[in-house]
C-alpha cells in the first residue's frame, strides 16, 4: 500500500488571502487551481429633491398686471411716451383715464343724495374709481417703477402732485358718499391691577377696645 503525502495533495494547497471586500472562488481541475476574484460594487442612490415652486403672490401678480396696463397706456398715448419721459402729470392723466372703468357711485354736490351712504333710489351720478383702489394702485406702480430700473428720486408715482390729487379724491368721496376713510386707532388695553385679598388692618380704636376687654377678664 502506497501512502500519499499530504504535501503533494492538490486539495491541500494553501488558500489565498482574500480581503473582506473580495469574493473568491476556488476551483480544482487536473492539479490546477483557478482563482477568480470579484469585488462587489456598492451602488449609492442619490435622491435629489426638486426645489420648491415659487408661486408669485397675489400682490405680485396684481403689480405685474398694473405695470403692463400703464405701459400699454404710454404706448397708446398721443404722442407715444417713453418711461423716461413720464412725469407726475402723465400719472394724473392715467388716473383720470381709469375713471371710466370705475364701479363706485360718487354723488355730485347738486345730487339730492349727496352725503348719504345708502341712497334710497338710483341717480345719474357717474361711476368713479374708489379712492382706496387708486391709492393701492399708485403704491404698486411706485414699487414696480423702481423694480424696472427707475430712480427713486425721479419716481413719477411719488410726485407731490399725485399725493395732492389722491388726498383731494379721498376728501371729496368721503363727503359725497357719506363715509369716513380715517383709520381707527386701536385703543390700548386697560391693565387690570390684581390686588391680593388681604383683610383690612384694624383701626387703633378697635385695638384699644380689645385690650380693655382682656384686662377686665
Amino acid at each position: 500500500m502506497d501512502f500519499v503525502s499530504t504535501q503533494n495533495t492538490p486539495n491541500n494547497y494553501p488558500s489565498p488571502i482574500v480581503g473582506s471586500n473580495t469574493i473568491a472562488t476556488i476551483a480544482t481541475n487536473n492539479h490546477n487551481t483557478i482563482i477568480s476574484t470579484a469585488t462587489p460594487t456598492s451602488s449609492t442612490t442619490t435622491v435629489t429633491t426638486p426645489p420648491p415652486s415659487t408661486t408669485p403672490s397675489r400682490y405680485e401678480n396684481q403689480k405685474r398686471r398694473d405695470w403692463n396696463t400703464f405701459c400699454q397706456y404710454l404706448r397708446n398715448h398721443r404722442p407715444p411716451l417713453s418711461l423716461s419721459m413720464c412725469s407726475g402729470a402723465h400719472v394724473l392723466e392715467f388716473l383720470r383715464y381709469l375713471d371710466q372703468f370705475g364701479k363706485t357711485k360718487v354723488h355730485n354736490q347738486t345730487c339730492p343724495f349727496f352725503g348719504l351712504p345708502n341712497p334710497p333710489a338710483p341717480c345719474p351720478c357717474p361711476l368713479r374709481q374708489a379712492w382706496g383702489s387708486l391709492d393701492a394702485l399708485i403704491g404698486r406702480l411706485r414699487a414696480a417703477y423702481e423694480e424696472h430700473g427707475g430712480r427713486p428720486e425721479g419716481n413719477p408715482f411719488g410726485a407731490r402732485a399725485v399725493r395732492i390729487f389722491l388726498r383731494e379724491v379721498r376728501d371729496f368721496q368721503a363727503k359725497a358718499r357719506g363715509v369716513s376713510y380715517e383709520k381707527k386707532r386701536k385703543r390700548p388695553k386697560k391693565k387690570v391691577a390684581v390686588s391680593s385679598a388681604q383683610p383690612p388692618a384694624p383701626s387703633p380704636s378697635t385695638l384699644a377696645d380689645s385690650t380693655t376687654a382682656k384686662s377686665t377678664m
